[in-house]
């Protein structure tokens, strides 16, 4: 008898540690995942990055892009839509990922023209005029253009004028490097989370997987019923 009380004691004793050591288990990997979440978080979301759309949306859209990418300038209207379409719903946060060689320039008039409330119009004049400052492939007339058309910082200023703004308050901003450091860091907290392509689009965290409008609301759509 007393043989048998030992035994069960000690299957006991190896039961509780065990409920012990899973317990420890679970709790240290849920903590984990939360470190994790919240630095993706961090990563996706800086409190400087610009934001349109309302605080407490339930979906954030954090687009990473390149004002010299031709397929973000055709994508920007569809972007539109959505928020449109999703008013109340839905916010976008711009991240820069500078793969050309003249969009890191580009992002620091957006920047500097944020700086004057024109941030999104300053975005959306690079957008729409990307074929006038943009990278040309191309070979004979199209290069002998390109070597004859204007340096894209005199363009930006151009276009800063047409927009309203203190052309001397961009240039100055722009001069000191003002946004470089931030610009830098966006590519950075690109390449942490895998970005290797523009546009890439994270709705809640989700990278969209397939490119386009329809996959995108779709991923929008699967956020809002949660």
């Amino acid at each position: 008898m007393r043989k048998e009380i030992k035994i069960l004691v000690l299957i006991a004793v190896v039961v509780a540690v065990a409920a012990v050591l899973a317990a420890n288990y679970y709790r240290e990997s849920k903590q984990g995942e939360r470190r994790e979440t919240a630095t993706a978080d961090n990563l996706l979301v800086r409190p400087d990055s610009a934001v349109l759309g309302p605080a407490d949306a339930t979906v954030t859209m954090v687009e990473f892009l390149d004002p010299e990418c031709e397929s973000c300038a055709a994508f920007s209207h569809v972007v539109k839509r959505i928020l449109k379409d999703y008013a109340g719903k839905v916010r976008l946060v711009v991240r820069y990922m500078p793969f050309h060689p003249n969009s890191a320039l580009a992002a620091s008039y957006i920047e500097a023209a944020g700086e004057q409330g024109k941030y999104w119009e300053m975005q959306d004049l690079l957008f729409r005029r990307q074929s006038e400052w943009g990278e040309i492939h191309g070979h004979g007339a199209q290069v002998e253009a390109a070597a004859r058309r204007e340096p894209p910082s005199v363009l930006f200023e151009r276009y800063a004028a047409e927009l309203g703004l203190d052309v001397g308050r961009v240039r100055a901003a722009v001069a000191e490097n003002r946004y470089a450091s931030k610009i830098e860091r966006d590519m950075r907290d690109g390449q942490s989370l895998g970005v290797s392509k523009t546009p890439t689009f994270f709705v809640n965290g989700r990278i969209l997987m397939l490119f386009g409008e329809e996959p995108l609301r779709a991923l929008i759509d699967e956020e809002l019923m949660r």
